[in-house]
């Protein structure tokens, strides 16, 4: 997710470890695919303020002063926070100020071949955005930042066939910890979510109620991300846990009610419901209507009678 907003010839691009901590002014790198920066290290000289990276990161940040700009948020860590930065996606620091902190930056090339090379795409909160941070109680930072320090540690001695499957191992606990402690965040912030969980049911209805689907097609996930101001990945995560659904499947849900009441109180054919609600092509309809609820279109209207 590329900061549309930063100059082409401000934004500094980084294919290899070692590049970036020579941006940064931190030691080079003792792994050429691994490191742990401590933001007190990053040299004040740095003229690093937009980058993109080839690398994971999980940063975490606490006493932040100034601010951080991500994809098109900012967000002022005045708790601390941990964020998840996937390859490929745009992070700047919008002022002066840096927050203390410890980040670790990992190449996909490190656990190349490993499962984690495929259970990490499944870990959703490295597509969320900067306002998107996990919050952590005291209890949880601490056991984050020893797991940081488990892989410093490991990363500072000899390097081995064996410290490498330790560090993958640390990072899988550090993920599936965060995984647990986001769950947890969704629900100690229902006062938060909550509200956000009424305006996505609230353009649900409304995106049906007043015909858009007629002109603008089946709604898309991407569509109530943009209208919410929220990540795709942050809202379906979010459904999911407060109500069990994702968000492709609540539009679809809403689809299916609207088909049903459009089949049981007029007389317009299965072709024209399938327009109405946005489908190209009614075999769409069809094919979509059957899998949710065992029957065709016509089926459901012939037992209704």
């Amino acid at each position: 997710m590329i900061d549309k907003s930063v100059k082409k010839k401000e934004l500094h691009y980084y294919k290899s470890i070692t590049d970036l901590c020579r941006g940064l002014g931190v030691a080079s790198p003792l792994h050429p695919l691994i490191v742990s920066v401590n933001h007190a290290d990053i040299s004040p000289e740095s003229e690093v303020k937009y980058l993109v990276h080839d690398f994971y990161m999980v940063s975490y940040k606490s006493n932040l002063k100034g601010k951080l700009k991500y994809g098109q948020g900012y967000y002022d860590f005045d708790e601390g926070g941990l964020i998840f930065v996937a390859p490929g996606q745009a992070l700047a620091v919008a002022d002066d100020d840096i927050c203390s902190g410890r980040s670790l930056f990992i190449h996909p090339d490190f656990f190349a071949g490993h499962p984690l090379a495929r259970l990490i795409k499944k870990f959703g909160f490295f597509g969320y955005n900067i306002n998107e941070a996990l919050h952590l109680s005291e209890k949880e930072k601490n056991k984050v930042l020893h797991i940081f320090e488990d892989i410093k540690e490991e990363i500072e001695t000899v390097i081995d066939d064996t410290s490498q499957e330790l560090i993958i191992s640390y990072l899988e606990v550090l993920l599936n910890y965060s995984n647990r402690y986001y769950k947890r965040q969704f629900i100690t912030r229902k006062a938060i979510n909550s509200p956000l969980i009424e305006r996505f049911e609230t353009l649900l209805n409304h995106y049906y109620e007043e015909g858009e689907s007629m002109q603008k097609g089946i709604p898309s996930v991407s569509y109530f991300s943009a209208q919410l101001n929220v990540s795709y990945g942050y809202l379906g995560d979010l459904l999911r846990n407060m109500t069990g659904m994702n968000t492709q499947q609540h539009i679809h849900a809403k689809l299916i009610e609207v088909a049903k009441q459009k089949l049981s109180t007029s007389e317009l054919t299965a072709a024209e419901i399938a327009y109405e609600l946005g489908f190209e092509y009614p075999q769409s309809f069809n094919k979509l209507f059957k899998n949710k609820t065992g029957l065709t279109p016509l089926q459901f209207r012939e037992q209704l009678n």
